[in-house]
């Protein structure tokens, strides 16, 4: 009583071959949740002050902007903006959409989720979470801002 056990160590094999070995999480039974950090923290608004005015009047075209760079262009800005805007009246429901990106941002930068899952991030501080994605893929060298298109001419460019 009030002891807490460690967790056990488990090993992952490969045809035979061990690959890797981690901590179990004691009370998932899954490995701990790993990846790089964010370049920037969830309340780092202030480092780029107008993403975060544009985004505290206007999310739905900040996430318009970051849509439409995960997307490769496939989702305009303009389409992106819409259907956020859409969403926000609807029980502010725009969380579901913002939450979706957010964990493909994650997932194509192998990003740890932190410091609250994606959900809860686009809940609770769906302002800060924006630009919290505005700025990660500003910080790659894919300004959100110039579209993709912009993206794409300034990568041609050399710049």
């Amino acid at each position: 009583m009030g002891r807490i056990e460690a967790a056990e160590e488990v090993e992952t094999t490969v045809k035979g071959q061990p690959v890797a070995s981690y901590p179990q999480n004691y009370q998932t039974g899954e490995p701990p949740s790993v990846g790089r950090p964010w370049s920037t923290g969830l309340f780092d608004c202030h480092l780029d002050q107008t993403n975060a005015v544009m985004t505290a009047f206007l999310p739905c075209v900040t996430f318009g902007q970051i849509a439409e760079v995960l997307d490769a262009g496939e989702m305009s800005c303009p389409l992106g903006s819409f259907i956020y805007m859409l969403m926000m009246p609807a029980l502010c429901s725009q969380w579901i959409m913002g939450s979706k990106y957010r964990t493909k941002l994650r997932n194509r930068y192998g990003l740890v989720e932190a410091p609250y899952q994606d959900a809860v991030s686009h809940i609770f501080c769906s302002c800060c979470s924006l630009c919290q994605e505005f700025r990660e893929l500003k910080n790659r060298g894919l300004d959100p801002a110039l579209g993709w298109r912009g993206i794409i001419a300034q990568q041609q460019a050399g710049v």
